[in-house]
C-alpha cells in the first residue's frame, strides 16, 4: 500500500508529532490553514468515512477523545478549535486514509464552498 498516513505510522516518513498512543496519533500538517493546524489519524488504514464499518466506531470515538486532549495541550480548548474530516473528492480529501484537521490558534470564519 502507498499511503502516505501509513507510511508515517510506521516511521519511514518522519512528522512532527503532538500526540500518539496505541490506536491514535495526531502531528503538524505541512501545509497549516491556521496556526495551530494538526492532523488526528488512526494507526489503522481506513480509506474513508464511508469505509468505517462497526467495529471501528470506538476507535472514531477514540480520535474525538484524543482531539479534546489535543486541543487543551496545545492551549486552544478555551478558545476554541475546527475539527474536519473530509470525505471523498467532493468533499475535499487528498489523503485516502480517514483523518481529522484540527484548526486553532485564530477566529475561524465560516466555510465557503468554492
Amino acid at each position: 500500500m502507498d499511503c502516505i498516513f501509513c507510511k508515517i505510522v510506521e516511521g519511514s516518513i518522519p512528522s512532527k508529532k503532538v500526540y500518539e498512543n496505541e490506536h491514535v496519533l495526531a502531528f503538524h500538517d505541512i501545509q497549516p490553514a491556521a496556526p495551530v493546524h494538526l492532523l488526528i489519524i488512526p494507526k489503522k488504514h481506513i480509506a474513508t468515512m464511508n469505509d468505517v464499518d462497526s467495529g471501528d466506531w470506538g476507535l472514531i470515538g477514540e480520535i474525538h477523545r484524543a482531539a479534546q486532549e489535543i486541543a487543551k495541550q496545545e492551549g486552544v480548548a478555551e478558545s476554541g478549535y475546527r475539527l474536519i474530516n473530509n470525505c471523498g473528492k467532493d468533499g475535499g480529501q487528498v489523503v485516502y486514509h480517514i483523518h481529522y484537521h484540527l484548526l486553532a490558534g485564530v477566529q475561524l470564519g465560516p466555510l465557503h464552498a468554492n
